[in-house]
């Protein structure tokens, strides 16, 4: 499945790999990523003192290997300035919260000690969306963005259940991802809506042959509940929380089943937590049509400058609409033996849309597409699906199929999608066939949803910092306020960034950085509706 599918998008893929990307186009290898053990599903019992007993479990912290081939390879985390090294471990959960003296996984950790133990509060868990994110690859990833928070945390994260080092979920092998991918996910007629509706039965068959004992229970409630224990087991009397894009719907979960143990946190790049399948897939088309406008304009204000052909905003987009509808009949030269299809081409340029500092890339890429060389947005693609410069794929796409589809209810056949195209392709002309047909990807899954979405409300919670981006383009901004809205009254503090990209935090704009700093290490609640950018 496309992440374009995907109701909630990660932001973690798409910042950690500027630097691989050209290197990807030139041909180069990454020789660096070897193999680390990933952890058991154990087929013994839990404690016997259930959940209180593995409350009091010790964790055995040591030096981090190096990512496993789910988590995405490479090598391991380097120590951070002034030497600090990073620590993993794993913690004991159950694998059904029903049967908590039951069968048991083992989920990956990783943590940075607070600079100042003097002061320290306590531990910032993060988590960096997805859903499929690793956290234990992410958070070194960006630990320069949240080092002066660490002046008075340990910086926490972990690959939820299902996701890198956790018990992976595994679908396919890279072979058949590598064809996968290459599909055609917008089908234009009976023919092409077989090919598809017969691929995802395959992918989501795989699932159940290779996952299937786990499949029911790597859902975000689970991981909710996964993160409270973490809290006790880490000591920690609140839980302080840094949740991004879908890490916001499961920090707002959390605050809905633990609202008492609540500390301080934060919610940046927000899901909508109102929306259900439908809503959320239209809002990101939407979303993303917003921030290639964005992008157009930018390349129209730049005059000559701008490779790419076109005078106005509207002819940049019939530029891209035009190449991709090429690229439907005829796909070309892409990496190595691999071609670039319309969809990849897609998901590349959304890959790009997420920072703008990505642009360049989008407007090189799209460039050297129209002559034929399609590398770039291929290796952009890649990036977005999880696939390393060596062919191997991380479980980022897996996972995030396995929790979306165990979470929502709605199942969407490719009929039913194809009903509601219009809606889409209303919303956005690139993107809304994408999302549009989307709709169906849960619709031959093997284990049923949910809920038809999230309940968030968290009535005597401590307040929560909620920052909408108002350019984002996989959380639209108004999903802030329906958070904000959902959590009720006194608890939602919102928070408004002027800006581009998914997120804010990590923009560099120092009014988000004080106002969220000051929260954080000092307390300071800024006022709800402050504006930033």
């Amino acid at each position: 499945m496309p992440i374009l599918a995907a109701r909630r998008a990660a932001r973690s893929a798409a910042l950690l790999t500027a630097t691989a990307l050209l290197t990807a186009t030139a041909g180069c290898s990454d020789d660096s990523g070897s193999a680390s053990a990933t952890a058991p599903e154990s087929s013994g019992p839990g404690s016997g003192g259930g959940l209180d007993g593995l409350a009091a479990q010790k964790l055995d912290w040591a030096a981090c290997l190096p990512p496993s081939p789910a988590e995405g390879g490479g090598p391991a985390p380097s120590p951070l300035p002034g030497g600090t090294a990073w620590e993993c471990a794993f913690m004991t959960a159950p694998l059904d919260y029903a049967k908590p003296t039951g069968k048991t996984v083992d989920l990956a950790l990783i943590r940075a000690k607070a600079a100042d133990q003097n002061r320290r509060i306590g531990s910032l868990l993060f988590n960096f969306g997805g859903p499929g994110g690793s956290g234990v690859t992410g958070l070194p990833g960006f630990a320069a963005d949240f080092e002066t928070l660490r002046s008075r945390y340990d910086l926490v994260s972990f690959d939820p259940r299902g996701v890198g080092r956790s018990v992976p979920v595994e679908c396919a092998t890279d072979k058949e991802l590598d064809a996968y991918y290459a599909l055609d996910f917008t089908p234009d007629d009976a023919a092409e809506e077989k090919t598809l509706s017969d691929a995802q039965k395959t992918y989501a068959d795989g699932c159940a042959k290779n996952s299937g004992t786990q499949l029911p229970q790597v859902g975000t409630e689970n991981a909710a509940r996964d993160m409270d224990l973490m809290r006790r087991v880490l000591g920690d009397d609140k839980l302080h929380y840094f949740g991004i894009s879908y890490g916001t719907e499961l920090g707002g979960v959390y605050a809905h089943l633990f609202p008492d143990k609540v500390g301080h946190a934060v919610f940046d790049a927000v899901v909508d937590p109102a929306a259900g399948v439908q809503e959320g897939a239209l809002g990101q088309a939407k979303g993303f049509q917003l921030a290639l406008d964005n992008f157009a304009k930018n390349c129209v204000g730049r005059g000559e400058e701008c490779v790419l052909p076109g005078s106005s905003v509207a002819e940049i987009e019939e530029f891209i609409t035009g190449l991709l509808a090429e690229l439907d009949k005829r796909p070309i030269s892409g990496i190595g033996d691999r071609k670039l299809t319309q969809t990849q081409a897609t998901n590349g340029i959304a890959q790009a849309l997420y920072s703008k500092e990505f642009w360049p890339y989008l407007e090189q890429g799209l460039d050297e597409a129209d002559g034929g060389n399609g590398a770039l947005l291929l290796a952009l693609s890649d990036s977005m699906n999880g696939r390393t410069q060596t062919g191997s794929y991380s479980n980022i796409q897996a996972a995030n199929a396995a929790i979306n589809c165990v979470d929502f209810k709605e199942r969407y056949t490719l009929g039913q999608a194809k009903e509601r195209l219009p809606e889409f392709r209303k919303a956005s002309a690139v993107f809304g066939d994408f999302m549009g047909w989307g709709l169906a990807s849960c619709s031959q899954w093997p284990v049923p949803g949910t809920w038809d979405h999230p309940d968030v409300s968290a009535a005597g919670s401590a307040p929560i910092l909620v920052i909408g981006n108002t350019g984002d383009p996989a959380t639209p901004y108004e999903g802030a306020k329906s958070m904000v809205d959902a959590l009720g009254k006194g608890v939602g503090v919102e928070l408004t960034y002027k800006g581009q990209g998914h997120g804010a935090y990590s923009s560099g704009d120092k009014c988000v950085k004080r106002a969220t700093d000051g929260y954080l290490l000092e307390g300071k609640v800024p006022a709800s509706g402050t504006t930033c950018g």
